[in-house]
């Protein structure tokens, strides 16, 4: 059986029983006696123990360690993109901004700029603006973070006197990630333990794309552009999120797959012959839901959602399962109808929708359009 901590009472129970087998003829049961009174706060002070005990027996392995003490683990074990270990930090966005004024102007390397209350940005070089002339200028978030990315056009603000406008150029600003949660870092630990480096199996493939800030999944797909061939692939779901748009949501852009691939050409064995990081493609499941018990429309909704939750746990692109190249994921009725079952509110239902094959290797299922009869 499990270990369980005894409770207050037991414990004192078994002081009590202690205290009587050392002294005979003594009885520790007696309401307000001396010893009645020393083995029940020495019964208090062992429980207190027994608990820490208890909680530090979850601390030891990082399947079950709090944040500081999974924190430890992943010091230990992780080494990430940029060199740092442990979990993943918070990154800040980054892009230029365009200047506009109406007279020459020197802005300095440094000039503050503002978003709305919650942004703050700096320039990285100087600028030397001439009348109604636009200049570019890197600049850099000062608060990491995914709300540190800015779409292309963002007006910002600044206190430097003269200058009519600061806008965000056409590539936007972006990069910004959040800090990896604790359920990522504990899920990279445990990979990192049980599937241990082997000098660049499909595996290490995995975890090194994982090792890039951004990057929440991730597989490796041999053979898949032919003998000798590496294919990694890789999704960004919360810096790319872009929900209600499925052919879009966690996909990674352009510049995200080159940071992946430029991390990996560092780390990967130089033998591949042919090595390829590119994004999934996105395959839409389409299926209909007929005698559904309810009409309520917040729950066909929160259908959806853990429809598209199921998706993003199970469905995969081409990957390596022991070593051996598999075809991509194909999506399930089953998988999709015990999604739906499992929403609140839900009671019964028929699921018309049959096994949805994925059409290339590349391919991943991700929510498509239901619809309910």
């Amino acid at each position: 059986m499990p270990w369980q901590t005894p409770t207050l009472k037991e414990v004192r129970s078994l002081v009590r029983d202690a205290i009587e087998g050392e002294l005979p003829g003594a009885d520790a049961s007696i309401p307000n006696s001396v010893l009645r009174v020393v083995s029940d706060v020495q019964g208090a002070l062992c429980h207190l123990a027994l608990q820490y005990l208890d909680w530090l027996s979850l601390q030891l392995l990082p399947d079950t360690a709090e944040a500081q003490w999974l924190d430890r683990h992943a010091q230990i074990w992780l080494v990430n993109a940029d060199g740092s270990t442990g979990r993943k930090l918070a990154t800040p966005a980054q892009g230029e901004v365009i200047f506009l004024a109406n007279s020459s102007i020197f802005v300095p390397a440094g000039t503050g700029l503002t978003y709305t209350s919650t942004g703050n940005y700096a320039t990285i070089t100087n600028l030397l603006l001439q009348p109604n002339v636009p200049g570019n200028v890197p600049v850099i978030a000062l608060d990491p973070g995914a709300a540190s990315n800015l779409d292309p056009g963002t007006e910002l603000g600044t206190s430097l006197g003269g200058i009519t406008s600061v806008t965000v150029d056409p590539n936007g600003l972006t990069g910004g990630t959040d800090t990896e949660t604790d359920d990522e870092l504990r899920m990279r630990v445990l990979m990192r333990i049980r599937e241990p480096p082997m000098g660049g199996d499909a595996d290490d493939y995995v975890q090194w794309a994982l090792a890039v800030p951004g990057v929440t999944r991730a597989w490796c797909s041999p053979l898949e552009m032919g003998m000798g061939t590496v294919t990694v692939r890789f999704m960004m779901d919360d810096l790319r999120a872009t929900p209600g748009n499925p052919l879009t949501d966690g996909f990674p852009l352009q510049q995200d797959i080159n940071a992946v691939a430029a991390y990996l050409n560092s780390v990967r064995p130089v033998a591949v012959k042919d090595f390829f990081v590119v994004a999934p493609v996105p395959e839409p499941i389409n299926f209909t839901v007929a005698n559904l018990n309810t009409s309520d429309v917040a729950v066909q909704g929160e259908i959806v959602a853990s429809v598209t939750a199921m998706l993003k746990q199970k469905a995969a692109p081409a990957f390596a399962l022991n070593g051996v190249g598999q075809p991509a994921q194909t999506i399930y009725a089953a998988w999709v109808s015990d999604a739906i079952l499992q929403t609140p509110g839900v009671e019964y239902f028929d699921l018309i929708m049959n096994d949805h094959v994925m059409p290339t290797m590349g391919s991943i299922g991700v929510m498509g359009t239901a619809t309910f009869i």
